[in-house]
């Protein structure tokens, strides 16, 4: 090939710039599978918190009682707590029911297996009892009590 046989390049129309959301390789402004105005849920901690108020609120427009209690979340029991590491406190002098995350996901256990190894519905499952369990022992009654039954 002769260097002088070589035509120069021509000038070429100036590139169209590309939509917001294509970068260089084309992955640029990809949003999550919950687009961009919703935060994505990924840690224990949201996922525990998620559960823990779905039955919360489950609770409270089952039972009018609970409309006035506070329901929290605790990382770990406060004080003395003897042998036993409990699940939840309650506090009837101040309408208060606290749900301690850790002890719920390190000590409970799904069919031998804790809370962070356990599928999803086992997951739910012994979050809804802990919260059951806090309610009931608040309203003096039976877990099983508790649930969406319309004859209760």
């Amino acid at each position: 090939m002769k260097w002088s046989s070589r035509s120069r390049r021509e000038r070429q129309e100036e590139p169209k710039p590309r939509s917001a959301r294509h970068g260089r390789h084309g992955r640029v402004g990809r949003s999550a599978l919950t687009k961009p105005p919703l935060p994505a849920i990924g840690s224990r901690h949201d996922r525990f918190n998620l559960v823990f108020l779905a039955a919360v609120d489950m609770l409270r427009t089952e039972w009018p009682e609970l409309k006035g209690v506070r329901f929290e979340l605790g990382s770990l029991p406060v004080g003395d707590t003897g042998e036993r590491m409990p699940r939840w406190t309650v506090d009837r002098a101040n309408d208060l029911i606290v749900v301690h995350r850790i002890v719920v996901e390190r000590l409970d256990k799904a069919h031998g297996q804790p809370l962070n190894r356990a599928d999803e519905f086992h997951r739910r499952l012994l979050i809804e009892n802990a919260v059951f369990g806090a309610a009931a022992e608040y309203l003096g009654r039976d877990p099983y009590d508790l649930g969406a039954d319309p004859f209760h």
